[in-house]
């Protein structure tokens, strides 16, 4: 598959994955959670600090403070025929990351920064695809596809945090 991932960073925090990595998980993902692995496939991924984040998730999410990661599925513009498109790549979308929750995250909870960058990842693009964690079903199917992906990456597996730790899964 020919994987174009456009990395762009916007914040000066340390320990940001550089492009070859994020590469392998967003592939990782692609060919777990697609229900047709495309030929090709494009999408942005840019990480950024939290004011960034924090306008973002209120413009998009009605919810206040940077969040994680922030999944912004493509869509055609109105009356263009995908079908008629057949040389261009799957355009999946862009990711909005933030560099200072994620490390933060990590830290409390305790997992290695590439641990949870992996996970975060992955769960965007999944969300990308369409996979989505709304209702109790739907977090089991995706929380077990994100747990098995990452164990194909060498990665613990991403839901086993100590109790009292940032979480805004539904309960």
């Amino acid at each position: 598959m020919e994987l174009i991932v456009d990395r762009q960073v916007a914040s000066d925090a340390e320990s940001i994955p550089a492009t070859m990595p994020i590469e392998a998980w967003v592939r990782a993902a692609l060919t777990a959670g697609a229900p047709v692995c495309p030929e090709s496939a494009e999408l942005t991924i840019r990480i950024v600090d939290e004011a960034e984040s924090a306008g973002l998730n209120e413009h998009y999410r009605g919810r206040a403070g940077p969040t994680n990661v922030l999944s912004f599925p493509f869509e055609l513009p109105p009356g263009i025929d995908a079908d008629a498109l057949p040389e261009m790549p799957a355009l999946l979308g862009d990711l909005v990351i933030c560099a200072p929750v994620v490390l933060r995250e990590a830290a409390e909870q305790g997992k290695p920064p590439a641990a949870h960058w992996a996970h975060l990842v992955v769960h965007g693009v999944l969300h990308l695809l369409g996979h989505d964690h709304l209702e109790p079903a739907e977090a089991t199917r995706m929380e077990t596809l994100e747990t098995v992906i990452l164990r194909g990456l060498g990665f613990p597996p991403p839901y086993e945090v100590p109790q009292g730790t940032h979480d805004e899964r539904p309960i």
